[in-house]
């Protein structure tokens, strides 16, 4: 499969930035990136509506849109379980 390209939104840049511990902002960026070269992990749960995916990393959500015919990862939302889904 070949590798697919990373984007990531503006606003959601910032909630990388915003998350609180650098450990777990390290794990996150990680996921992240391992997204680019299997976009369709184990363990992914497609969202209601459109080519939107959501990741678990620890109490973090990675909420993302996979667009196969540009072989693009766009990461839309990343928060806490709680707030993340509002707005997706």
């Amino acid at each position: 499969m070949a590798g697919y390209s990373l984007r990531i939104k503006p606003s959601a840049a910032r909630e990388i930035e915003d998350i609180g511990g650098t450990a777990d902002r390290r794990r996150v960026v990680e996921r992240i990136q391992r997204l680019g070269q299997e976009p369709r992990p184990r363990g992914c749960v497609k969202l209601a509506g459109g080519e939107r995916y959501r990741v678990r990393q620890g109490r973090y959500r990675i909420a993302y849109e996979i667009r196969d015919a540009e072989l693009i990862v766009l990461v839309i939302r990343v928060g806490d379980r709680r707030d993340v889904y509002r707005g997706v």
